[in-house]
This record gives structure tokens, sequence and C-alpha cells, in this order.
């Protein structure tokens, strides 16, 4: 017997088309919030910035790569990881099939995070990914676009993301089981983890200078996280309970 609710194919008709409309309905407002995200005023970056890549030292203009945009993820890989967060890695197996079409389209798109590059290339390696990706190690380019926090701001509760002051799981004390799990996971603690924290941050090149357009965390990090896209719409949606997902290469083979 199903454990959901079953019908004709007529009912399932109707109940679909008044799904249509809602859909429509967020599809108009998912477009005006992109009018709304693309009017917010540009913040110029006047301060200098060097990274590590592949390349060697870069300064954040020089990580457009002749582009006029640049979409930064920032990726949970502190410096004392001894592998990337699996949430993000989960995100970043995503980003293959689109860093191409995004560079002939005018935008760049990266990962960036504290750790040092050789560890961020090893691991890129062993997930098997080609996407560029940069060491923020020597600079303040985390802290300064709230990804990173110190251990002083997590003892005095100051730790700000996604726009407030502390309320998030990794500001708990003492941390919930998915934090410690994730931490573990990374070869880490739960306060060394959560000083490191996912966001994704956009910029613009104009006339030399770098303009900050954009940043979101979070939950905003959704429409990014593609398999989430495809399990919102499976039978029985994200029917989840907790941690569920790994690294790509620690499924058991099936």
């Amino acid at each position: 017997m199903a454990t959901h609710t079953t019908g004709t194919r007529e009912q399932w008709l109707a109940a679909r088309l008044d799904l249509l409309a809602a859909e429509k309905e967020l599809t108009r407002r998912g477009d005006a919030l992109a009018q709304q995200r693309e009017a917010l005023p540009w913040v110029r970056v006047d301060k200098a910035y060097s990274f590590e890549t592949e390349q060697g030292r870069a300064t954040l203009p020089e990580l457009f790569a002749g582009r006029s945009q640049l979409l930064v993820y920032h990726f949970m890989f502190g410096p004392d990881y001894a592998a990337g967060c699996p949430s993000c890695s989960a995100i970043a197996d995503g980003f293959a099939g689109n860093v191409a079409h995004l560079a002939n389209h005018d935008v760049t798109l990266m990962a960036v995070s504290r750790a040092p590059l050789a560890k961020l290339l090893a691991y890129r390696q062993r997930m098997g990914w080609t996407f560029a990706w940069a060491s923020s190690a020597s600079n303040d380019f985390n802290f300064d676009f709230n990804v990173s926090f110190t251990p002083e701001q997590q003892r005095a509760g100051s730790v700000e993301y996604n726009y407030v002051r502390g309320g998030h799981a990794m500001d708990m004390e003492p941390p919930p089981a998915p934090v410690a799990q994730f931490a573990a996971s990374c070869g880490t603690d739960a306060a060394t983890y959560a000083r490191d924290r996912p966001g994704m941050s956009a910029f613009v090149l104009e006339d030399g200078v770098v303009y900050h357009t954009y940043s979101t965390y979070a939950r905003g990090l959704d429409g990014l996280w593609s398999m989430y896209q495809w399990l919102d719409r499976a039978p029985r949606g994200r029917n989840e309970a907790g941690i569920w997902w790994k690294r790509h290469d620690e499924y058991p083979h099936r």
C-alpha cells in the first residue's frame, strides 16, 4: 500500500495545475528579487588583498582573470582543518559544469579559503575538481566579508554572521551534534571549525576599481546547492532528519 495520497490522473492534473500557478508566482517573485539584488548599491573596495594562487601571488583585481565580474564562494577550509567542510564540498560538486559557461559570460567563479594553498589543492585533487581556488591565509579578506572570526570574537559572543549577532548553530555552547560531527570530519574541534563559515560574495571591476555588490550566507546559499534543487523535485523531497550527506568519495559504493 502506498504511503502517500493516491489519485486518478485527472485528480493529479488538477492538483498539478494549482501547483503550476504557485510555481509561476514563485518564478515571478524570484525575478523581482533578482532585480532587487542587482539594484543594490556598489561599495568600492579600496583595501589591497594579496592571495596565493596556482599562478603565484594575486591581487583581488587579478582574481577576475580578465573578466569584469567575480563570484567568490567562501569555502569553509580553515588553516587548521585537515579537510574541507562536507557541506561546502557538496555545494562545490556543482561548480564544474558552470565555470566554463560563466567564464564565457564575463564572470569568473572561484573559491577562496583561509587554509594554505597546498592544502586546498591537495583536497581539490582528492575531490576531482578543477575550479580555481585561492588562499587568503595572509590577508583579512575572509574576516572583512564576515565568513571568518577570531577566538576573541567567539569568547566575547560578538560573532556577526548572516547580518545578525549570534543565533547560529555554530555559536551555540555546547555545540549541536551536527557541528561537532562536521568538525570531527574536518579533523578539528567545534570551536576551531566554527571560526570559518560558508558564504558567497560578488564583485565587479569597472575602470580599474573593484566594487563589492552582494554577499549571502547560511540558507542564502540553498539556491547554489544543486543537489537540493533536485531533491525538492523528488517524490519525497528533502526527506531529512539531520545530517545525511558526506563528501562524495565517502559514500558506500552502490
